[in-house]
């Protein structure tokens, strides 16, 4: 349950008096639990970890209703290590999102900070990995090559927002690179938009990213939360949703187009070298859910993602193959168990590269298996 609590508690009284509907409300999410890998750089490996599935993290939002229908808002979002205590996102206070701005219940809504790009905020939600909140550490795409979930929040960033039209919301996002005479070293921009109706769910939405690689470290992403260190990063992609009774089926396609490749951050431990020119990685994925009833529900999503690359030992095309199956069972409103299995095969084509499930070490070989489970917690 959502714990909701006055502003200043009337400590400043005339704002109290102006305002009797600002608020401030507490919430999160912590997940713990054990995972297995069966090839974990060659050895099998059990560990206790802290968001297997959904990053752990708590937050505040609040709001100040100015009148005339508009108010202001924020949001600041802690990501975290339950099993250790420290903090997620590079240790930063709020990695996870921090914003301020203004929002409308005509026009839309308008915000500052670091924030979720476009990718994330329309086609995400239609994905496997993105229907979770917080995302799904077990499941992203191949090196999360198209940010479906999460790896990077985009700093710097304004972001409009539109209201719902009969079904249709749309936006667009420009993280700015903070850098005098480099306005477009390091800066990102966004737009996307979903669209539902009836029991379908249509969403798209496009990024590019340029010269994450340089040495602007105030720019729109951070340097080690980058995956690709690129002179450019292209992606986008589409996806449909479709209910029917107590299944939900989806269908999500995305691309990515990198430019001046020097590194894959996922693959920095396999010492492969890239020459500086293209890669591209195009995912397909299918997915449902079904609730057995309303506390069990079974998820899964099979993904099949070609990839291209150009690497000091030539031009290359591993393939890979991903399926993921998740039980969860709500004891409560606001706790429930899960069990996840993941797997991942690729094919290397020469590359150097092995199987790499998301958030775990990489393999040695050409396939891993990860079983995790855990216990979730809202607030």
């Amino acid at each position: 349950m959502k714990k909701t609590f006055l502003v200043a508690a009337c400590a400043a009284a005339w704002a109290c008096g102006a305002h009797a509907q600002n608020s401030v409300t507490l919430y999160g999410i912590i997940d713990a639990g054990l995972s297995f890998n069966s090839n974990s750089g060659g050895a099998k490996a059990w560990q206790a970890g802290s968001g297997n599935v959904t990053g752990s993290h708590w937050g505040l939002i609040g709001r100040e209703d100015l009148g005339g229908g508009t108010a202001a808002i924020f949001q600041l979002e802690n990501g975290f290590s339950v099993m250790n205590g420290t903090l997620r996102q590079g240790g930063r206070l709020f990695g996870f999102q921090s914003w301020v701005g203004l929002t409308n219940q005509q026009y839309g809504t308008l915000t500052f900070g670091r924030q979720y790009d476009s990718v994330v905020d329309y086609l995400a939600p239609l994905s496997f990995t993105g229907r979770h909140p917080g995302g799904n550490n077990l499941s992203a795409h191949p090196y999360d090559n198209d940010n479906l979930n999460n790896s990077f929040r985009v700093n710097n960033a304004v972001k409009f927002a539109s209201t719902n039209y009969a079904g249709l919301k749309f936006g667009a996002l420009y993280g700015l690179s903070n850098e005098a005479g480099g306005f477009d070293d390091n800066r990102v921009y966004s737009m996307g938009a979903s669209y539902e109706t009836g029991p379908l769910i249509f969403g798209a939405g496009y990024l590019q990213a340029n010269n994450g690689g340089s040495s602007n470290t105030s720019g729109a992403i951070t340097l080690t939360e980058r995956t690709f260190i690129a002179s450019q990063q292209r992606v986008y992609g589409a996806g449909v949703n479709w209910l029917a009774g107590k299944a939900r089926f989806g269908l999500v396609w995305t691309r990515t187009q990198l430019g001046g490749l020097d590194t894959i951050n996922g693959a920095n431990s396999l010492g492969l070298t890239q020459n500086g020119q293209g890669a591209s990685f195009s995912n397909y994925e299918a997915n449902v859910a079904y609730h057995f009833t309303p506390s069990f529900s079974v998820t899964g999503e099979y993904t099949y993602t070609q990839g291209a690359l150009s690497t000091s030992t030539g031009e290359h095309h591993p393939q890979w193959h991903e399926v993921s199956v998740q039980a969860d069972y709500f004891l409560s409103k606001r706790t429930d168990v899960y069990t996840q299995v993941s797997w991942q095969h690729i094919s290397a084509d020469g590359s150097g590269l092995t199987a790499d499930v998301s958030g775990q070490s990489v393999a040695s070989g050409d396939q891993q298996t990860v079983v995790g489970v855990g216990l979730r917690h809202r607030f």
